[in-house]
């Protein structure tokens, strides 16, 4: 009788196609080319970003698209994010990437980041047979009966627009990258007003969520092009707390402001 193999398939070697490690050291590349020959001196940053996440270089509107995404939200002030960098700058100042990172955490569904619930909005739009307006309709009205957020609307600042989300649909059109994507999130945003019964801004975040799955961005990498971003805004902030020092008067105020409540023993 034949005993019955042990023996099991092997496990697939891991692979990666982004680039070369130091396993190689005649040449560096990255997703297949050349990096010192094809990429550095010849590409551009956003050229190179987004041709690592997606394996193809963008054609020079989806360039042009992506650059204004890459910018628009690089900076707003002394937003939260840029607030924590400074304050952890001042207690670590030796080392930039920690308050870079500090304030890159704040990038989330509060703050930032709900461009990817927009894209995943549009994504789902694009993939089902229903027509935009019956689509649109149905979101809206989802959301409604959740008492949920809707991604990529509503600002407490920019009302009736936002001028950041019109930049973008301007960059767009005049790129000839418009799309379904920005179609669609109009679609949605008329549909909203319908079922809401008030207006709610189309937002700079659900304007990028719909320009970049126009230009081929891939929803799940979405919110990576404002951490990319912002951390390049932070570094300014943080340069400038190092020169200027804004924190410390901040402190001073709440140590004179901010006393021990007496009561916090339930007295």
């Amino acid at each position: 009788m034949t005993k019955p193999s042990t023996k099991t398939n092997p496990a697939p070697t891991p692979k990666t196609r982004i680039g070369s490690g130091h396993g190689r050291t005649d040449m560096l590349t990255m997703r297949g080319k050349d990096t010192l020959g094809e990429i550095v001196g010849v590409r551009t940053f956003s050229e190179t970003f987004f041709f690592i996440v997606t394996g193809r270089m963008p054609s020079a509107g989806e360039l042009v698209c992506f650059d204004a995404c890459m910018t628009v939200l690089m900076d707003h002030g002394l937003t939260p994010g840029a607030m924590v960098a400074r304050f952890v700058e001042d207690s670590v100042p030796e080392d930039m990437q920690v308050p870079i990172a500090a304030g890159l955490l704040t990038v989330g569904n509060r703050h930032v980041g709900t461009m990817s619930g927009a894209g995943k909005l549009l994504e789902e739009a694009i993939a089902g047979d229903d027509a935009p307006a019956v689509w649109a309709e149905r979101t809206a009205q989802r959301f409604r009966a959740e008492k949920k957020h809707i991604p990529g609307f509503g600002h407490r600042h920019y009302n009736p627009t936002d001028p950041r989300a019109q930049r973008l649909f301007d960059v767009a059109r005049d790129a000839g990258c418009a799309g379904q994507g920005i179609e669609i999130i109009h679609i949605l945003s008329e549909e909203i007003d319908k079922v809401m019964g008030k207006h709610l801004t189309l937002n700079v975040t659900g304007a990028m969520g719909a320009v970049l799955t126009d230009i081929g961005w891939p929803v799940d990498a979405m919110r990576g092009v404002t951490v990319v971003s912002r951390a390049a805004g932070l570094v300014g902030h943080i340069y400038e707390e190092k020169k200027e020092g804004i924190v410390r008067p901040l402190l001073r105020h709440a140590n004179k402001e901010f006393t021990a409540d007496p009561t916090e023993h339930g007295e």
